[in-house]
């Protein structure tokens, strides 16, 4: 097990994918269920981080795609390591709290678990939604560099409310890019990644790309994979992204932690960062820097 990046850049890397995270949700917000004529009309090309849409939001707030992921990293805290349980007991405490929005697939995941105490969910051809590969970020830097841990935890976070063949291959493949791109990995490496994925999964197949963002897993990795290989920095993945609207929250989250732990935290637009809640960002990079600590990685540090 070799890393191939300094630990102080991997540490900052895996900042910027959290925070990246974030922003990507709070701006996607905004356009979440529109189209992206309905955008263009309303906006021109869509790039600030101005708040509204249908939950109608403070600037810089975010929703369940942030919130999920932020479950998962303070069970890892709390337990002092991973836990299915203790996953599970967070998502039930936020869902209890009456968060300002909450997938149908990952509610009915969350009362399962709240009345039946469980922990993987059947599975269900059906469930097909991007609801577990939003959150992966945590499971990938905790598991880093270690693939089969990494699945490990994919697949246990994945199934406490999304048990589906195509959720569980994205969540995989997710985790798969983020260890490659936190060791240093080039856009050529990442692209014969993704190449080899969809030549297992042709579902995911993004070229030609179809503009289609919904919550279906299929449209949002096509939409993630389709921007993040088209553009050359942060802002323009991010903006790319989330003009496609539907399910914008998401998509821009995913592409978020991918283009943050790809270019860094000075590739973020510090625009954005201003709308952001100091606290949330304070508490990302925390959550960052335990989870790096606590993988195999950390002891490089």
């Amino acid at each position: 097990m070799i890393l191939n990046i300094d630990p102080t850049e991997l540490q900052e890397h895996a900042r910027a994918a959290f925070i990246g995270m974030a922003i990507g949700d709070a701006l996607g917000a905004t356009v979440e269920f529109m189209t992206p004529q309905e955008i263009a009309a309303k906006y021109g090309i869509f790039k600030e981080m101005v708040g509204g849409g249908w939950l109608r939001l403070k600037p810089g707030q975010v929703t369940d795609d942030t919130e999920m992921a932020l479950c998962i990293a303070r069970a890892v805290s709390k337990n002092q390591g991973w836990s299915r349980e203790a996953i599970a007991q967070q998502f039930a405490a936020w869902l209890k709290s009456r968060p300002v929005d909450c997938g149908d697939t990952c509610r009915k995941g969350i009362r399962a678990f709240m009345l039946h105490g469980t922990l993987e969910v059947p599975y269900n051809q059906w469930d097909g939604g991007n609801g577990a590969a939003m959150r992966m970020l945590p499971a990938a830097l905790l598991s880093l560099p270690d693939t089969e841990l990494m699945k490990k935890y994919a697949l246990e976070q994945a199934r406490l409310t999304h048990h589906q063949a195509l959720s569980d291959a994205a969540c995989i493949c997710l985790g798969t890019l983020l260890h490659q791109i936190l060791q240093g990995a080039s856009k050529n490496s990442l692209r014969r990644e993704v190449d080899g994925f969809v030549t297992r999964f042709p579902s995911f197949c993004f070229e030609p790309y179809r503009g289609l963002a919904t919550g279906y897993i299929v449209d949002t990795m096509q939409t993630v994979f389709h921007w993040f290989f088209r553009t050359k920095n942060f802002e323009d993945c991010l903006v790319g992204t989330v003009n496609q609207g539907a399910d914008a929250d998401t998509t821009g989250a995913i592409c978020g932690m991918l283009a943050g732990a790809y270019y860094g935290l000075e590739s973020i637009p510090r625009r954005w960062l201003k709308k952001m809640d100091s606290k949330l960002l304070n508490e990302l990079e925390e959550h960052a820097d335990r989870l790096v600590m606590a993988s195999p990685a950390g002891r490089f540090f």
